[in-house]
Formats: C-alpha cells, structure tokens, sequence
C-alpha cells in the first residue's frame, strides 16, 4: 500500500493542467487521472461509511489537538488482497497524511513521530497470492507514552485495521476476526487515559465488536470506515472532521458473537456446504428467531444530526406506494438518511421470515431545518416466495400466499414501524416455472423453517429439503438448435454485418469449424499480447483467420476495484463501501466515469461488479462483494453496471452463482434448496440483469448441487436464458475443471460448456497446477465432440459464435474498430 509521500496526488492546478492537455492530445492516457472521477471516488468513500456509536465526539470540532494510534494510520488497508484489488493504483493516501492534510485539526506530533519511525523500520509483509496478511502487528507503546499524549492532546483515534483477500477465508482468530493482544492492550491504555476515544474500524469485511460492550462508555465513537480505495483515507478524515457527514448504513447484520450466524455451522466444508439455513440469511434470521443476538442490525448507521422519516403507504391491487417526508430537526450539521421498507407477509405454507426489504430510497444532504419527500414504489408480486415442494398446491412456482402483509417503513430493519397492511383473499401464482437446479437425491440434507411454538413465537423447525424430479437428459434431448448451412468463406466481413450490407448469420455461415472453436475461448494467457498490457485476458479475434474478417479482439480487466492492468489506474472502494452507501445514483456516476477510464485505457469488459451474497461474515472476498441481502445487491451492481455500460463498454456481473467461500472454491458443492437458491442467491443477479442489462455474465468455480457452474445448463440456460431472457455472453471464471456430461458421454470440457451456453473459456487454456504452465489443447474437447454424432451439433457451436460476435457489435468501442478498420484496409 502506497502512500502519496510514494506518488503524490495531483494538486487542482496539476489536475487542470491534465485536463487541458488531454483536450489536446498531448497526455499520456496510461497516467491521466479524472479529477472527477478522484472526487467521486471520495465521496463515495465518505457516503459509505458507518457511524455505530457516537456521544457526541464526532465530528471532531475545528483546531481540536487529537493524537492518533495504531499504526494502520500510516500502513493504511486502501482495499483488499487478490485480483478484485491488485490495482496499479497511482497513489493513495493513510489517515495520518489525511487528516494533517485536511487542516481541521492538529495531528499529535511527538506520537505520529513515533508511529512514522517505527512504521519505517518495520514495514509489514504484503504477503503472496492466497496468502495475504489479515492484520499489521501493531507497534509496542509504553504507558507512559499513551498517558502523556493525553496531556496534550483533547481525543484520541485507534485505528484498528484489517485485510482481506482471494482464496483465503478469515479466520476465528486473533488478527484476523479477533482483535490481538495488542490490540486490546492499546484499547485498554488509550481508554484509561483519555476521555474521548474514537475507534475507526479500516476493515473490508464485518469483524468481532463484541469487545465494545466491555468499553462501554469508554469509546465514545465507533466509525466503520471498510476500505474507500486510494482516497479512503482522505474520505475519512472528511468524516472525522465534519466536512463530510457518514452517509453510510450497515448492508450486514453485525451478531454479538459469530456462533450466532445461522451460517456459522455450515460454513468453510472442503468438499460441500450443506445451505441448511435456507432463506433465512443475515437479518431474515435474526429478526425471525434471534433478535437478541444482534449487536447491530441490517440498515443501521447514525449521523451528526437528527433526521425524522414519516411515512405513509398507499396500496392497490398491484403495488404498494411509500411516500416518506425525511426532515433534519437537529440545529447543528447536515444529514442524509435512508428511508427501508420492509414487509411482513403471512407464514402461510411455505414460513416468511419476520420482514423482507421491499425498497428503499435514500435523501439528499439535508441542513438543519431542510426536508425531502421521497417516494418509494414496489409491485406486490416481488413479494412472492418460490414453492419447490409443493406445499401450496404449484410446486416450482413463485405464489403471494393468502393472508395479512404488513408494511413497515423506517431507518433499519428494528427501527421500522407499521405503516400499512393489506390482506390477501386467496393464494395468487405470480409466475410458474419449472424445477431447474435442485438438489440430488444422493445428497441429503435438512434446512430451517419456520415453526410456533404453543405461545405462538416464532421456533426454529427442520424439514427435507425437496430433490429433483424433472430428468435432466429429457430437457436437453428436447431441445435442437438449427444449424446454418456452412457456406465456406463468401468474403463477408464483420464490418459487412456493422454497416448492414450483410447479416450476422450470413458471416457466421462461412466460418471454419476451428474459426467457430476459437470463438468459444480466449487466447489462452492472462496478459494477452493481444490486449493492452496486463489484461485478465482476451477473446474474440484471438485468430489470424478471425482477424482479417474483422472481429477484434475483446480485452478483458479484472475489478471491481479499479482497473487492473500495467497502467495507472484509479483504485475505487471495496464493494461493502459502496453497497453501505445505499445511494444507487452516486454509485452510477462513479461507475460513469469509471467506464470512461475503461475507453481511455483500452479495455472492453470489466470483470465487475461482484455480486456474491453475504453468506458468513469469514468469507474472504465479502469485501468485493455487497450485502446479506439479494435487493440491496442487485440494485447497487446495476447501478455499477449501469454507469460503466454509458461508456460503451461491457461490465460483467460475477460470480454466477453461491462463490460463498473461498476454501476449496474450484471443487467445492453448494447444496441448497431451489427456494434458497432462486430467492437469495439468484435474485440479486435477476434484478441487475432486469434493471441494467448487463452484456456479459462470469460464471463461478464453484458446483451447485452436484454440477459446476460453468457446465451448468439448468443454471445457464434454463434460468439465466429461457426464464430471465438473458441474450448476453457468459464467460468461465479463469480456468475450470475438465469433466465428461454425465448424461451425454460424447460430450466434455468445452463441449459440455458451451451446450449449456456458457461461452466462453477464460482465459482459453488449461492450467497445469505442477508445472505453472498453461495447455493450449482446450479446442480439441470441443472439435472432437463436434466430429461425433451423438456429440455437440454444429447449431449449439454456431449458436455460441453468434453470441460473441453480438458482443463485439454491440460494443460502440469495439463496433467504431471495425469500421475504423475496414475503412482503413487494414486488420485489426
């Protein structure tokens, strides 16, 4: 993690001169920097963080002297480990730098000195794939020394910070959920002295706070900061200050202890995870079974001022309409809020938990004595629960079951109160379906419902979970897919089909079986000599053949934290900061210019935005990843997805589906229940394809139920294509594992994959884990099964090639290629 000591920041006067140049020509595009895109960045960064606690103390008045511990204020935790991080970011600040910088308030010098030196003489050890550090030790401090900076100073801030990263859990130890001896000793010295203590939590996923009910009072404020890229540190000490306001509000539920999770017992398997709590994930748990096992619950987050929601409901047959009327009564600052709404819908066959979010919508910045009427609007079929046991009478159906739904509106999951109700008179089925990835009957398990005991509370109960019924090999032997007939080249171009002299499937017609092949995989490498340097990997015109009838070839970057390529990029905050923003237009323009950075540096599809459910608090890349909830995850990446499209390139919403650990993800098997699967874990990527129609998808490593991801073709097709309307590209997750369709011996590995229309392999060979190397030889798998007559048909090939290429020309970037171009006589 850099410092700006290591890579200054551009000052306005430097930024503006960028912008000067850049209208000319004359700046180098691998170092430019967007002024507006570092603001947005900082904002967001600020809007995402999380005040738990306050008395008071915050924000920390102007001139006030503070002295500053823990020396994750200079080794500062900009954003997490692995390929969601690893951003060749141009600078980024700590907190130290930050808050001397800011100029609000007097930083302690003897202490920072102190820290400063020690830092020096005792950098911390980043670590290596897989095995990055969870924590910094922190620097031994005398007694003597904390009880003197207290002398001099009026508050004191420890700065308690945490790391993440790919392909590696958190642990229940010290360090990395616990807090460390030292940590606790610094905790216990600073409160002891000082009569205001501040803690900021420099963490990208939920750690262990049981340990401030044993402070209490002692620690005035609490500020979860997550990591708000490179200037996180900068966004927080605007929040400290008072400069900006802590927007932010929890998308998890934090529990007193991790033993309390109803994931906790089931989490970490090396060969599967039984999903046995169903859908009742974070706050559907608590608030159904456990509410006082929560120390902080789903939505919370204070602010400097008071802020007021009233709220009214207006409800027909079809919607529920909210009007909230958000007022700050406070005198002093400026607040924000955000307005949830949940409901209540009757336990009826299939068990509810207690509330569901339903919406919600957040204010702008509001001085003292402001208000805003916001309006919030859902239809009453998204209230349905999915039926895959047939309980009610339509097994593999979404149903409103008969009875009483109460609505409740507030400022968190506990604070919302009733507002409205409306009974329903009979069952209604909002949408029949049919059973697709549900669980075999080889593997057994039992999931969570809800039960009443003789007083009527709510109890934990226990049921099979349903298995499949419907033959896997009927449903594909059911489907045909129509070949063209191969006409061999008929000089028809790309550019051809991009200016409308000829059809897409007139080009597709004269394509080779091995330039169809090629279509279905990427150039084998990670930094591909194809795409600009650094890239994740390209597909398209990976082929001479390709290339000269004009398909390009599509660069691929990792993210969702910024652009990792060889250039300079702008390191963003993690996705728990976003998604704790709870303000999808700021996270729009974010993306907008995020996507505009994309263009400027010369790639085509984002792997981003990370969309995995919140599942267990250990979970490793939950930093990457948004919320416990499916609504608040969905609507937050296609915000993402959104903005990054406005610049006419491709985000990739990843990783489809249930990547909810890292242990063993390229061969571990989420089982869970279809209920579970399609309402928690699936309808978060439905809202985001639904709302911002995403070009491209990544599947996940791992299996569900039983089959992987990226063979999956109930997954892929049935649901993703047929049910949802997908027509995007779906790429592999880099790498995949080789296997035979148990159903269809003749096809395998890449055949396998791309009739379940998963498209493409990335990054297109295979990797031997002995040697470090890569095997080039993934087209056989394909061409082999093509050769056979009881294997792939040339339609499901020519079907994928479709796909890709509608990719390319659907893409301004890479369209205004071929054109560029063809005009140009030249290939690309």
């Amino acid at each position: 993690m850099t410092s700006p000591a290591d890579n200054p920041t551009p000052s306005l006067s430097a930024g503006e001169e960028q912008l000067a140049q850049a209208s000319t020509g004359l700046v180098d595009t691998e170092t430019y920097i967007d002024l507006e895109l570092v603001a947005l960045c900082r904002e967001s960064a600020a809007d995402g963080t999380v005040l738990l606690r306050n008395d008071g103390t915050l924000p920390l008045r102007g001139g006030s002297r503070i002295a500053l511990f823990g020396r994750v204020q200079i080794d500062y935790f900009s954003v997490g480990y692995g390929s969601g991080g690893d951003v060749n970011a141009p600078y980024s600040w700590n907190l130290l730098d930050a808050l001397r910088d800011g100029g609000q308030v007097t930083v302690d010098a003897d202490l920072a000195a102190s820290y400063t030196r020690w830092c020096a003489e005792n950098p911390p050890d980043e670590g290596t794939w897989g095995n990055w550090p969870r924590y910094f030790e922190e620097m031994p401090l005398e007694g003597e020394a904390v009880r003197a900076a207290a002398t001099r100073t009026d508050v004191a801030i420890v700065v308690l910070g945490r790391a993440a990263g790919e392909a590696r859990e958190n642990t229940l130890t010290q360090g990395s959920y616990y807090l460390t001896d030292a940590e606790k000793s610094l905790l216990d010295a600073v409160t002891s002295a000082f009569t205001h203590t501040v803690v900021v939590l420099d963490c990208g996923n939920v750690i262990d706070l049981a340990w401030l009910d044993q402070y209490g009072e002692a620690i005035s404020s609490v500020l979860y900061a997550w990591q708000g890229g490179m200037e996180g540190a900068r966004a927080i000490a605007d929040v400290l200050t008072g400069v900006q306001v802590p927007g932010g509000r929890l998308t998890d539920t934090i529990a007193r202890s991790y033993a309390d999770y109803p994931s906790a017992p089931n989490f970490g398997g090396l060969e599967h995870n039984d999903y046995a709590e169903d859908i009742y994930v974070g706050y559907r748990y608590f608030e159904t079974f456990a509410p006082d096992a929560v120390l902080f619950p789903f939505g919370f987050g204070l602010g400097y001022s008071r802020l007021d929601v009233v709220a009214t409901a207006h409800v027909n047959d079809e919607e529920v309409t909210v009007t909230a009327r958000v007022s700050n009564v406070g005198t002093e600052h400026p607040g924000a809020e955000v307005v949830q709404v949940y409901v209540q819908a009757p336990d009826g066959e299939l068990g509810k938990p207690a509330r569901t979010l339903a919406s919600f919508a957040k204010s702008r910045r509001l001085d003292p004595g402001e208000s805003e009427s916001l309006h919030l609007a859902f239809p009453i079929a998204s209230l349905a629960s999915y039926d895959d046991s047939g309980a009610t009478g339509h097994r593999s159906a979404y149903v409103l079951e008969a009875g009483q739904y109460t609505v409740f509106a507030g400022t968190d999951v506990r604070a919302a109160t009733q507002i409205a109700s409306f009974t329903l008179s009979e069952l209604r089925v909002v949408e029949q379906l049919t059973e697709a990835c549900a669980p075999a009957a080889a593997h057994p398990f039992q999931r969570m419902i809800l039960d009443r005991d003789d007083a009527g509370r709510a109890v934990v109960g226990w049921q099979d979970v349903p298995t499949r019924e419907v033959s896997r090999r009927e449903r594909l032997q059911a489907r045909t897919v129509p070949a063209l007939e191969q006409t061999g080249s008929q000089a028809v171009t790309l550019a051809d089909v991009a200016e409308g002299a000829a059809t897409l499937d007139e080009f597709v017609a004269q394509l080779s079986h091995e330039d169809l092949e090629a279509l279905t995989r990427g150039d084998v490498v990670m930094d591909s000599p194809l795409g600009t340097p650094g890239n994740a990997g390209v597909f398209g015109g990976i082929t001479a053949s390709l290339r000269a009838k004009g398909v390009p070839p599509i660069t691929t970057t990792d993210g969702p934290s910024g652009i990792r390529l060889a250039a300079y990029a702008a390191l963003l905050p993690c996705g728990a900061a976003l998604a704790s923003t709870w303000n999808t237009p700021l996270v729009r323009r974010l993306a907008a210019h995020h996507g505009e950075e994309m263009v400027r540096k010369g790639t085509h599809v984002l792997l981003s935005p990370g969309m995995n459910i919140h599942r267990d608090p250990l979970c490793g890349r939950n930093f990457e990843y948004f919320s416990e909830d499916p609504l608040v995850t969905g609507l937050i990446a296609a915000a993402v997805v959104a903005g990054v499209q406005e610049a006419g390139v491709a985000a990739c919403p990843k990783h489809f589906a249930c990547n909810n650990q890292e242990t063993n993800r390229n061969l571990n098997d989420s089982r869970v229940s279809e209920r579970a699967l399609r309402e928690i874990y699936l309808r978060g990527f439905q809202i985001c394809l639904a709302q911002a129609r995403p070009h491209t998808l990544m599947t996940s490593y791992n299996k569900i139920n039983g089959a992987w991801s990226h063979y999956n073709d109930e997954l892929c097709t049935t649901i993703l294509r047929e049910e949802w309307g997908f027509e995007g590209t779906v790429i592999t997750d880099w790498w995949m594992q080789r296997a035979v369709d148990p159903d269809f011996p003749a096809v395998a590995d890449d055949a396998y994959r791309v009739r379940a229309q998963v498209d493409v392999f990335m990054p297109g060979g295979w990797f031997d884990h002995v040697s470090g190397g890569f095997d080039a030889s993934a087209a056989s798998s394909l061409l082999d099964s093509l050769a056979r007559p009881d294997g792939i048909t040339l339609g499901e090939v020519q079907r994928t090639a479709r796909t890709v290429l509608q990719l390319v020309l659907a893409l301004p970037a890479l369209s205004k290629e071929i054109l560029r171009n063809s005009a140009a006589g030249s290939q690309p």
